[in-house]
């Protein structure tokens, strides 16, 4: 009877546990669930890393993920404890209710303790590498999260870059559409470079040397300006000169002359260093017209008569004669008023009485001389 009752109570409590059993089976427990939902994180991470940086469940803060482990370990820490604390008691009833008491003496005691002094000194260990864990996660959290941010730019950037490739493809493509071939090519453009190089050296080259002749009239223009100055004060002093001889000179019917001189002395002094080829050609030019027309002289009378001797060869005779020819003005002016030729054959008085009606000393005196050369 006594084992019949204790096997009845056996079942019993073998019902009870069965039943727990199927009652914890069926509990939805969240450290359960929270296994089941790490492993499915877990393994959805491994098959697509991406996810990591679309913040998937919060695993891209540290703080959640420290806030989150810190509840899990409080939750395991309760969850150890109530083990523990059911375990004990499981074994003081076992240890009460049961027929034999177990064996317990000081050896097993002391394995005990030994077992549980090498458990805490692993438990110790672990806890230090845990810690160190911990510290390394903090020193290395924020130089991670720098570099997911540099990741981050960088993949933002290499979006971009991407973009712009296909804008700069796309624009290249509308370019060759618009400028079909032949087109320049890069060999065609150095080469064009190379020319423009060469032309800029040259143009260089020719603008060295234009400088050099600019420096040249400048030096130039500087030595004439020096000798117009120079020149400047021999026609000051050639007026002053002019001007006194101006007021000695008594037949105004020289002034044609003498202003004809004196304007082209000024004319070369204004000229600057061509005014002694200037007056050395007044001299020549004054010398020829003598021996072209055989001036042999020419004197002022009076005031309104001029005397003018040439020297005759007639054509067809070696001999020479001269011919006289007196000109008379009306006093303080230009008009002719009557001529007299000497040394002439033939009578010109014609001739003579027609130019001085048209007042043309010149031909009057061309048309004796002509005479004369003819032989009359």
């Amino acid at each position: 009877m006594p084992s019949t009752a204790m096997d009845i109570d056996s079942s019993g409590k073998l019902d009870a546990a069965r039943a727990l059993q199927a009652k914890l089976e069926a509990a939805k427990l969240n450290i359960v669930e929270d296994q089941t939902r790490f492993d499915t994180l877990q393994s959805a991470l491994a098959k697509d890393p991406g996810l990591v940086s679309e913040g998937v469940a919060g695993t891209t803060d540290p703080a959640v993920v420290a806030a989150e482990v810190a509840s899990q370990i409080s939750f395991l820490r309760n969850l150890k404890f109530q083990y523990l604390e059911q375990k004990a008691k499981d074994q003081y009833v076992k240890t009460i209710v049961s027929d034999e008491a177990p064996n317990i003496n000081a050896d097993d005691n002391e394995l005990l303790r030994i077992e549980n002094d090498k458990k805490k000194e692993v438990l110790a260990a672990a806890k230090a590498r845990l810690a160190e864990k911990y510290s390394d996660v903090r020193t290395l959290a924020p130089l991670v999260e720098q570099d997911y941010n540099k990741a981050r730019v960088l993949t933002q950037e290499a979006s971009a870059l991407a973009s712009k490739i296909l804008d700069a493809r796309l624009t290249l493509t509308r370019l060759r559409q618009a400028h079909p071939h032949p087109r320049l090519t890069i060999p065609a453009a150095n080469a064009k470079l190379d020319e423009q190089i060469e032309e800029m050296q040259a143009l260089g080259d020719e603008l060295e040397q234009v400088n050099a002749q600019v420096e040249e009239v400048k030096e130039k223009v500087k030595a004439g300006a020096r000798e117009v100055e120079r020149l400047r004060v021999e026609r000051a002093d050639l007026e002053k000169t002019v001007s006194a001889g101006q007021k000695e000179v008594q037949d105004g019917r020289v002034v044609g002359l003498y202003d004809w001189c004196v304007c082209l002395v000024c004319r070369s002094v204004r000229d600057g260093q061509r005014f002694r080829s200037s007056f050395r050609r007044y001299t020549a030019a004054l010398a020829l017209h003598r021996s072209l027309l055989s001036l042999e002289s020419a004197h002022s009378e009076s005031e309104n008569e001029l005397h003018l001797t040439y020297n005759i060869t007639p054509r067809g005779s070696t001999d020479s004669r001269q011919v006289f020819i007196k000109l008379l003005f009306v006093p303080n002016s230009r008009q002719l008023a009557d001529a007299q030729v000497e040394g002439l054959i033939l009578d010109v008085g014609d001739v003579i009485g027609a130019h001085v009606q048209a007042n043309d000393v010149p031909r009057l005196i061309a048309a004796v001389l002509s005479r004369a050369r003819a032989g009359g």
